[in-house]
């Protein structure tokens, strides 16, 4: 778990707030030099989030969706303002959020929230948001602070409102990167935490086609 590898828990948050300071507010930024992989991500997930916007008894609405460490709004721009009818983005740099404004377009007029927090000290207003989508970020929460933060998105849920992770994963165990001051947590553990949230797991999908240098990336999707 993450408090083997994680020992001060202050320096573990401020040297990740410290390394996001320093990244270019741009798209190759946001993915660490993997620019060229966001139209592959953006379009998985897009398929992985319509099978729960299908008309149904339980579909999944699209009012209102919040992007969880969103950067400057990739995921925002390409995946939930086409969809949402209005997104709120939280982010823990200020600089990220301000470059969104620009970066969003027109568009980004139905952005109704620019929150800038770490999720571990973020909640969800109660019962307002359809999707929280949660991507490339959950690393930089210790097991407690994510399973907390986990809890107070399932409150933030609407009716049939989902919560979605797409992260990497480890093959065993827990890594730390000292680099990013962020850690990497295998299926099991990931699936754990999730659990220990109350959430219950309704579908999990492994992403394709990405570089085979990096960590497999998996998407979760729960409430």
């Amino acid at each position: 778990m993450s408090s083997e590898v994680v020992e001060n828990e202050f320096e573990f948050y401020s040297k990740a707030e410290k390394y996001w300071k320093d990244v270019p507010a741009t798209v190759d930024g946001m993915l660490g030099g993997y620019g060229h992989i966001s139209s592959i991500d953006i379009n998985s997930s897009r398929k992985f989030l319509q099978r729960f916007l299908r008309d149904g008894p339980n579909r999944t609405g699209t009012t209102r969706a919040l992007d969880c460490g969103a950067g400057i709004g990739r995921i925002t721009k390409r995946l939930l303002l086409p969809i949402f009818k209005t997104v709120d983005m939280v982010d823990v740099t200020e600089d990220f959020l301000t470059k969104a404004k620009s970066y969003l377009g027109e568009e980004g007029r139905r952005v109704r929230n620019y929150f800038c927090c770490g999720l571990q000290d973020f909640s969800p207003e109660p019962n307002s948001y359809d999707v929280i989508w949660i991507q490339w970020v959950i690393g930089h929460l210790t097991d407690n602070h994510l399973s907390d933060f986990l809890k107070r998105c399932r409150a933030g849920l609407r009716p049939n409102g989902i919560v979605v992770i797409k992260d990497n994963m480890a093959q065993e165990g827990v890594i730390m990167d000292d680099v990013d001051s962020s850690v990497c947590r295998d299926l099991d553990v990931v699936r754990k935490i999730i659990r220990r949230a109350g959430l219950h797991l309704l579908a999990e999908e492994r992403q394709e086609n990405f570089p085979d240098e990096i960590y497999h990336v998996y998407t979760f999707a729960m409430r």
